[in-house]
């Protein structure tokens, strides 16, 4: 920090204590630029700034002719807004707001991200820092309707090694999977259309097809992809027009799709006139590459998606839509509608980061490092009663089943109490039929005291259950 930067946050520092100690109250007038530099000893031109970065926080007003005054002070923060809701229902968006409001010295094996020490954090600021310096760098501008051409060249070669034949111009970057999702929902359906999802399935697409107001059906899921029998039926008595599901690492259950259901279920699909949305979201998870339906497919009635949030940073806001070619058109009218544009600067460097070579190298060491983990986790787990669902071939996840008679959801209230937040199996499921279920981020789980709280809230729901 320079010396001119260091005196004037001593001046703002200074400001805001007088008025904190109340020696200024609201609307006094503050000493003038002159007076303040005299008594200070700074130069006029700190004080100038340090009034105005004061100014732009709203601590102080300006008016015109008049000079500085304290403004009026902020609404208090009740304690009330800084803790976690533990009344609140367990719904698809509760684990994400516990996730994203409860204060960093929570432990968090319900979120569904890595800790950022496994995520390459030296590489991003080393990528910002070329792109700040590179002349060619947007940064000011819109980005073009498709998005940034050597990054939609990079994932169709990507896409490539899949099976997937996608061409540059069939690729559509957006601002998140989320937002991918969004977007084809909104192209799509229309309120009251049905849509299929797995059961248990990743929370946020309910609490998003919710959000669309169109009927959510279910079908079970089973470690190679969806029941197929149950799905064949829920075609013939609810006439889906959509279904959205992960082929590989599904979340949350850690099940990878095998090319006989993918087959059987593309026919079905075919026959009913269904589409497909593929969210590929944890496809560098893996350590062999599991069928996709949009390579079988071709991408005539599935839509590929993905982003690299999960493995890169979740604060680099780019996904990605691959899709039939005439579809394209229309998904970038509902982009322009919708949100007009994405974020270039996080497109350029996601293409930065994705073709240095770094990439492959960091998350071949996330995957070893996943492979040493689970079965510690799984040990460990087991040894309070928790026994897997099934046994993923990769990523962070693991689907989890509690003791015989055990509410995940009350463990989880317990938990959070204890600030852990943990990730209740009927959050995932329309049927709620996950009761007893959980879903662990194996990444999160390193601190012990994770299963110290699980112990007690098991041993409290234990004896809830004796009386």
């Amino acid at each position: 920090m320079s010396a001119a930067a260091t005196l004037t946050t001593q001046v703002m520092d200074q400001i805001r204590d007088r008025i904190a100690r109340q020696h200024l109250s609201q609307g006094a007038r503050l000493p003038s630029i002159r007076a303040m530099s005299e008594a200070q000893k700074v130069s006029k031109s700190t004080v100038v700034e340090a009034y105005d970065r004061l100014h732009a926080e709203g601590v102080i007003s300006a008016r015109r002719g008049s000079g500085y005054f304290v403004a009026a002070p902020h609404a208090p923060m009740s304690l009330a807004e800084i803790g976690p809701r533990l009344d609140r229902q367990v719904d698809p968006l509760w684990i994400s707001r516990q996730s994203l409001e409860t204060e960093a010295d929570y432990l968090k094996p319900g979120c569904g991200w890595l800790p950022s020490s496994w995520l390459p954090e030296d590489d991003i600021r080393r990528s910002l820092r070329t792109l700040a310096r590179a002349e060619a760098t947007n940064l000011t501008e819109y980005a073009t309707p498709l998005g940034y051409a050597p990054l939609r060249q990079l994932l169709s070669r990507r896409l490539s090694e899949h099976g997937i034949d996608a061409a540059p111009a069939q690729i559509l970057l957006t601002g998140s999977g989320t937002q991918s999702i969004d977007l084809i929902c909104r192209f799509l359906l229309n309120p009251g259309d049905t849509v299929l999802v797995d059961d248990p399935c990743y929370f946020n697409f309910l609490a998003l097809l919710r959000a669309h107001r169109v009927t959510v059906v279910s079908v079970p899921m089973t470690p190679t992809g969806p029941d197929i029998h149950a799905f064949a039926d829920v075609l013939i008595q609810h006439k889906p027009r959509l279904y959205i599901t992960n082929s590989a690492l599904h979340n949350p259950t850690g099940a990878t799709l095998s090319p006989v259901t993918a087959h059987r279920l593309l026919r079905l699909a075919q026959a009913h006139d269904l589409l497909i949305v593929e969210d590929d979201i944890y496809a560098d998870f893996e350590h062999s590459p599991a069928p996709r339906l949009a390579a079988f497919d071709g991408l005539e009635r599935v839509i590929h998606i993905g982003s690299f949030s999960k493995t890169l940073s979740a604060a680099v806001r780019c996904g990605f839509i691959a899709a039939r070619p005439e579809w394209i058109a229309p998904l970038i009218d509902m982009k322009i509608a919708t949100s007009f544009t994405h974020d270039p600067l996080s497109a350029e460097l996601l293409y930065h980061l994705l073709s240095n070579g770094h990439y492959r190298k960091h998350m071949a060491d996330v995957r070893e490092k996943l492979a040493a983990m689970r079965p510690v986790i799984i040990r460990k787990l087991a040894a309070l009663g928790i026994q897997p669902w099934h046994v993923p071939q990769g990523g962070m996840l693991l689907w989890c089943e509690l003791p015989d008679g055990v509410d995940a959801s009350e463990v989880a209230r317990l938990a959070l109490a204890e600030r852990v937040v943990l990730a209740p199996g009927n959050a995932f499921s329309l049927s709620q039929g996950a009761r007893s279920f959980m879903r662990f981020n194996i990444t999160q789980m390193a601190d012990g005291e994770v299963f110290d709280v699980l112990k007690r809230a098991l041993l409290t729901q234990a004896q809830h259950l004796r009386i």
